[in-house]
Parts: structure tokens; C-alpha cells; sequence
């Protein structure tokens, strides 16, 4: 495979956690008014694209190929409580 496909590839597998990662914390602002993150914004961003990526890895290596909407569905969850975690931490 060429380099250039090879990164088209490796870019198109990665997108769905990119903008899950960035619309996370932006929509997160405009819902949770009264609540602040502990964590900053390009924080919480870096820590959803690693947790969303993470999840799409683990959809490949169990499927076998990428594009499972079940990987999708998990990816989503893991990104919506990792958000909570980040606003309301340990304190409940």
C-alpha cells in the first residue's frame, strides 16, 4: 500500500473519534450550563480522542474490520460517561 493511502486509510479510521472528541466538550457547554469541567477544553479533547480511538481499536480487533455500528454505539457511550466523569469526577 502507498504511503498516501496508507494515511487516507489511517485518517478516515480515525474521524469518527476525531469529531466525536471535538463536539463532546462544545456540546457539553451548551448543555451543562451550571457545570464546569475541572479539566481544560484541549484536555478534555485529547482525553476523547483517546478513549473514542481506543474503542474503535478494540471494534476492529473483535469485528475484524472497521464501520460496525455497534463500534459506533460504544464508542459514543464510552464518550458520553467519560464526559460526565469530567464534569462531575468523584464527587457523585
Amino acid at each position: 500500500m502507498e504511503p498516501v493511502a496508507l494515511l487516507n486509510h489511517g485518517l478516515n479510521f480515525v474521524a469518527p473519534a476525531l469529531w466525536m472528541a471535538l463536539l463532546m466538550p462544545v456540546l457539553s457547554r451548551i448543555v451543562l450550563r451550571n457545570w464546569r469541567s475541572a479539566r481544560a477544553f484541549t484536555a478534555q479533547i485529547a482525553i476523547h480522542l483517546i478513549v473514542c480511538v481506543g474503542a474503535l481499536i478494540v471494534g476492529l480487533s473483535i469485528f475484524g474490520h472497521d464501520g460496525k455500528m455497534l463500534t459506533y454505539l460504544v464508542m459514543v457511550i464510552l464518550s458520553a460517561s467519560t464526559q460526565w466523569f469530567l464534569v462531575k469526577g468523584w464527587r457523585g
